[in-house]
């Protein structure tokens, strides 16, 4: 079983579509649809936005469906100059860029007994970027800082930079990463940069999310015809 996350239904609704025939499983206030495809069983879910929604999703999947490897696919916010709305990133380790309990001595992004960041599986980074060669795709790969806000402040973003070294900002990636590390099940996080993460990111956003989904989407569903 793979299981293939979104936050948003735009960034789910292209996978459903590739399945075609599922059934709906209602759990924990959220939906989680079964089927197919190219022989593999998958569920797929979106969790809604946030850190705290996208935990409790990643891990009735993997409690619940026992599924044994997760994709996501959605959007993400650009930090680094090399991304332009449309480009996909893959996440080669993630961190929380709201985490903040400097006031003890410790560094941002950083809890007793965790890691500032979670690393992705090394053998479905391998699988993405078999897919990228074959599609002639230039993907990118980075750090992806996951935090509780939609970031519009050019100032707040150059602070993330800085900090993290992070190259995207989205909202839940390094939620589900520390969900997967937890329960030791291989992840990767695809995000397709849908704004500036800037003072226009609001009226980017809703401009390019459909079209940003559309293109993680079908990436994410190569991987998983790779991996049939």
């Amino acid at each position: 079983m793979i299981a293939i996350m979104g936050a948003m239904p735009e960034e789910i609704e292209p996978i459903l579509g590739h399945i075609g025939e599922y059934r709906s499983y209602a759990i924990a206030g959220n939906l989680y649809y079964q089927g197919r495809y190219k022989g593999i069983d998958l569920v797929v879910a979106y969790s809604k936005i946030g850190k705290v929604f996208a935990s409790l999703t990643a891990s009735v999947m993997i409690q619940h469906f026992k599924a044994k490897k997760l994709l996501f696919s959605g959007v993400a916010g650009a930090i680094s100059e090399d991304l332009k709305i449309g480009d996909l990133i893959a996440a080669t380790k993630l961190c929380q860029h709201d985490l903040d309990i400097t006031a003890f001595g410790h560094p941002y992004g950083y809890v007793p007994e965790g890691k500032v960041y979670v690393e992705s599986d090394e053998e479905l980074l391998f699988v993405a970027r078999e897919v990228a060669k074959e599609k002639g795709i230039d993907l990118k790969e980075g750090i992806i800082a996951t935090g509780d806000q939609f970031i519009a402040d050019p100032e707040k973003k150059e602070w993330i930079k800085k900090t993290f070294d992070a190259d995207a900002l989205e909202m839940e990636g390094a939620a589900v990463a520390v969900v997967c590390d937890a329960f030791d099940v291989p992840f990767f996080i695809l995000r397709s940069i849908s704004d500036a993460a800037d003072m226009d990111a609001g009226f980017d956003f809703d401009t390019f999310l459909e079209s940003s989904s559309k293109i993680s989407a079908d990436f994410i569903i190569s991987m998983v015809e790779k991996m049939a």
